[in-house]
Order: C-alpha cells, then structure tokens, then sequence
C-alpha cells in the first residue's frame, strides 16, 4: 500500500504543477524532475529499499513519445492556410539540428579520436528538441507559438530518429542504401493510410462501451510492430493524428464521407480527451522516474559541465539564426528548444560498439536540465505574441 500512496501522491502533485504551470511560466518538467530526485533523497534517508526502476524508463519513454505526438497532431489544423507555418517550423527543426550534428560530430571527433559514425550516432541525440518538453510548455502562450512548437518539435523528433536510425543501422551509404531509405519512408506512408483508414473505421463501428483502449493499442502495437522494423514510426502517429483531427477538412471527398464524418467527428473529441488524459499519466511518471533515477554527482560532474554549457549555448545560438533567417519572432520561440524524452531514449539506444566515453548520463541530465531552465527563464520574462501581432508573411 505503501507504494500506491507514494504514486498517487506524486501523480496529483504532478497535476497541481500542471495547473499552475501557465501562470508561473515554469515547465511542469522542472517541477516533476526536482520531485522524482527527492523522492529519492527521502527513500534512501529513511532507508526504503526500493528495486532498480531502470528498465520501466524506455517503456514510458516510448508509450510517452506515442501519446504526446498523437496529442500534438490532434490539435492542429491542417488547411491550405498552414503551409507557409509548416514550411517555416521544418526549417527551423532541420536547419540547427544539421549544424549541431556536424560540429558535434567533429568536436567529439577531434577529442575523442572516434570513427565518424560513431560520433554522428552520439550527437543526434543531443540535437533534437523534445516535444514532451517543449509542447506542454507553450499552452499558456499564443496560438501561433503553440501551433509552431507542436510541428517543429514533432518533426525534429520525426526527422531525429529517421537520421538516428538511418546512420545507426546502415554499415555504408550509397545509392542502394538511400533507395532503401526512400521505400521505408514509402512502406510507412502507405501504411499509416491503411491503418489510418482502418482505425477511423473502427473508431465509428465499435458500439461497446469500452472502445477507445483498443484503439491506443493498437495505434501503438502498429508503432512498435514498425519500430521493430526499422520503419519511420513516428511519422505513422503523426499522420493518424493529423487525419483524425481534421476529419471536417477532408469530407468533400466522397471515400471520406463513407465514414460519416459529423459522427465521426464527436468520437475524435471524446477520443482526444482521453489522449490528453493518458499523455499526462504517462509523461508524469516517465520524469518523476527519471528525476529519481538522477543521482547528485550526476548533476554536479565538472568534466562533463565543461562540454554541457558550450552545447547549449550553441543550442541557441544556430536556433537564433535560423529563426532570424525564416523571420520569425524570436521570443519567445528562442528559448523552445528543450532536451528531454527523445534524448533520453536515443541515448539508450546508441549500440555498445559507438558508444563514446564523453557521451554518457552525467552530460546527458546536464543538456536536459540547462536547456529546461533556458526555457523555463525564457518563457517568464517573454511577453506572449499574439498571432494577430505577426506580419501576414511570417504566418
């Protein structure tokens, strides 16, 4: 009973960050990492053995990343009028990511004496901005900065873990492993249409009362089986998402109405309440768990600080550029650029033969915190933009 006290208690005080994250301007993140760490301090005071809760981390991670893409895509709006919106959040996703990858990937090189690929694998995690971070964290903020961080972070992950995946599993690069990549890309597309279809059905058919749990299980069963596969998963949630969300877009055409779109449509709400619901549990306990497997040398380890503080500032400094270049408001999309779920999973995902000495939990919990608090500093003294405020070219 004990254990169940202590979740529930963490959980609600979870809840009561979250709502009181938009007024403070403070990412519920800080909130939830600070309590695991001292949930911790007070179990090994009172000397409560607890067993190793390491393995259950890549497991929310996953669950966690599914819910929150999903959550995201569901939210957004998909018309002619967003196409300039997009364009402008890939750019700025890709661009900084591709200058970070390759300075890292030198820097690493240079120190490190380590094969390119390696040191490539190494960066990529270091270079992705989280959703799980950055999304939750804008809800107090205007619709365009929402609407902007939801695709930008979505398609760093996406892009992130294609590249990650792509120079992770592939020995050489030539015409044959890029033709294999573009019909991965194809396999998935096709896929997500299918099952995008498929589930929308369903999503309509099922008459039981218990007809949304399935559902998730099986948009992350398709995720996992295409995971297993090496398949561009993420870029399936995203797309079911966006599908779902937009069911009143698409009902001109005639295959769309089938599914009685207007009917339909009152199951996605319902739908997305309860995405919302899973993607606070699960993204709560996915922190609190990380935060209390961070240990205090971890977080105070000078050798890495050394390498910590210059990634970040360069973090900023080529995301600054970049939204110079697309004219886009720099505050408060400047400080959005957080380190968290994906980083985390990508790192335990790096094969034992690259692994680099520099790169381990200490550098990693230092990027995560410090890019969190540039955020969370950031988005205080911001003064929110209205989307009505922006220049008609720069929406």
């Amino acid at each position: 009973m004990t254990v169940i006290i202590t979740v529930c208690s963490l959980l609600l005080l979870a809840y009561v960050f979250d709502l009181t994250s938009a007024h403070t301007r403070v990412p519920s993140v800080i909130f939830l990492l600070i309590l695991g760490f001292a949930a911790r301090q007070l179990a090994e005071f009172f000397e409560i053995n607890i067993p190793d809760l390491g393995s259950l981390l890549p497991i929310f991670g996953n669950v966690g990343l599914i819910l929150i893409v999903l959550e995201g895509s569901l939210e957004l709006e998909l018309n002619k009028t967003k196409t300039p919106l997009i364009g402008k959040a890939f750019i700025v996703a890709v661009l900084p990511m591709a200058a970070m990858v390759i300075g890292l990937s030198f820097a690493f090189q240079y120190v490190g004496n380590a094969s390119l690929k390696s040191c490539l694998i190494n960066a990529i995690p270091l270079c992705i901005i989280s959703s799980a971070i950055a999304i939750p964290s804008v809800k107090a903020q205007s619709v365009f900065t929402r609407e902007f961080v939801i695709y930008e972070s979505s398609l760093s992950d996406i892009v992130g873990v294609l590249l990650f995946n792509f120079i992770a599993l592939n020995e050489s690069f030539g015409l044959a492993t890029f033709g294999q990549f573009g019909l991965q890309v194809l396999m998935i597309s096709v896929i997500s249409f299918v099952a995008t279809i498929g589930l929308a059905f369903l999503l309509n058919k099922i008459d039981h009362h218990i007809k949304f749990a399935p559902i998730i299980l099986l948009v992350i069963l398709i995720y996992a089986i295409s995971k297993e596969y090496h398949l561009p998963a993420l870029l399936f949630i995203m797309l079911f998402g966006l599908f779902l969300g937009n069911i009143d877009e698409l009902k001109q055409f005639k295959w769309i109405q089938k599914l009685k779109p207007v009917e339909l449509n009152k199951e996605v709400h319902k739908f997305k309440e309860l995405t919302i619901e899973g993607t606070f549990l699960v993204r709560a306990l996915f922190f609190l768990l990380f935060g209390y497997l961070i240990e205090t040398h971890e977080i105070l380890n000078t050798d890495t600080l050394v390498w910590a503080i210059p990634i970040v500032i360069g973090i900023f400094l080529f995301r600054a550029m970049v939204l110079a270049l697309a004219r886009l408001p720099i505050k408060p999309l400047l400080f959005v650029a957080p380190r968290g779920l994906i980083t985390i999973l990508l790192f335990l995902a790096v094969p034992v033969a690259h692994q680099l000495p520099l790169l381990n939990k200490s550098l990693i919990i230092q990027i995560i915190l410090l890019t969190a608090l540039v955020m969370m500093f950031g988005l205080m003294y911001s003064k929110p933009v209205a989307k009505e405020e922006l220049p008609e070219a720069d929406v």
